[in-house]
């Protein structure tokens, strides 16, 4: 069985406060989106094994939200510092770290990182053609091989990319 990763970029944040970036939170449409994804989420039961997140204040606020959304009570959020503005090879780092019984690995974090993680696994001529690939609060889910100690460039296949804004707002 091959596992699969799922790359969530953070919800709206609020551009317009002065303070670090770091402490940004979420803009009010950016707590929606993250819902209306974690909604999803539990609808098409997929429930992640391990979920990591970057401890910046608008990453770690969507994941909280989707993890409510998705009610799974036994799940807790691992927060990882090198999710931070580190490059996507950290993010693979920490990727490597993860528990080789978590099949299903959500990670919440930002761009450029993300985009640029989601280009390398899945390479550029097998992703749709747009000016965004995860704009804020899209979802990609990717098949990976089971060994995540050395992931390859090019060693993924794009399962699917969900944007928050294409989904209902209610009634999901």
């Amino acid at each position: 069985m091959s596992r699969e990763l799922w790359l969530l970029r953070h919800g709206k944040s609020n551009r317009n406060v002065i303070m670090a970036d770091f402490d940004r939170p979420l803009k009010k449409r950016g707590k929606r989106a993250a819902q209306r994804i974690g909604k999803w989420l539990q609808q098409q039961r997929l429930i992640p094994d391990w979920i990591l997140s970057s401890p910046a204040k608008r990453a770690l606020k969507t994941a909280q939200i989707v993890l409510k959304a998705i009610d799974a009570p036994n799940l807790e959020i691992e927060q990882d510092d090198r999710l931070y503005q580190e490059g996507f090879e950290r993010l693979k780092t920490v990727l490597a770290e993860c528990p080789l019984e978590a099949n299903r690995v959500l990670l919440v974090g930002h761009n450029p990182e993300l985009e640029d993680l989601l280009v390398n696994l899945v390479g550029v001529a097998n992703l749709p053609d747009t000016e965004k690939l995860l704009p804020t609060a899209a979802l990609a889910r990717l098949a990976l091989p089971n060994d995540w100690t050395h992931l390859n460039a090019g060693c993924a296949r794009l399962l699917s990319i969900t944007y928050a804004k294409s989904l209902p707002e209610e009634g999901i």
